[in-house]
């Protein structure tokens, strides 16, 4: 089982970046896949983000050119760069940690607690 803390979330105005952090712990960290996902109010958990234990990504279509997932598995880190942000990417953002390199979140068995990003017009 993998521990995932999520820090860097914030309020940010559109058109601006942020850089989300996840904090990983326990002995498996680099032969999973890690993810990131986003609920905003009212809304469906959805896939952002996916990198494999071989650095393979994979984006969802809405953020595809904007966002970059990376990992260091020396630190058991993984990030996720946002950049040309816009007011439809507030949400809480979650970090999660996957045996298969997969989107569904159903396949993700550890989560964090999520980290708030907001962003104003």
């Amino acid at each position: 089982q993998v521990q995932l803390v999520e820090s860097g979330g914030g309020l940010v105005q559109a058109g601006g970046s942020l850089r989300l952090s996840c904090a990983a712990s326990g002995r498996t960290f680099s032969s999973v896949a890690m993810g990131w996902f986003r609920q905003a109010p009212g809304k469906e958990r959805e896939f952002v983000a996916t990198i494999s234990w071989m650095n393979y990504t994979l984006y969802a279509d809405a953020v595809k050119g904007r966002f970059t997932i990376s990992r260091d598995n020396a630190k058991k880190m993984v990030y996720l760069q946002m950049n040309s942000l816009k007011p439809e990417d507030t949400a809480v953002y979650y970090c999660a940690a996957s045996t298969r390199y997969t989107s569904r979140p159903a396949d993700f068995s550890s989560w964090g607690q999520g980290t708030q990003v907001t962003v104003s017009s």
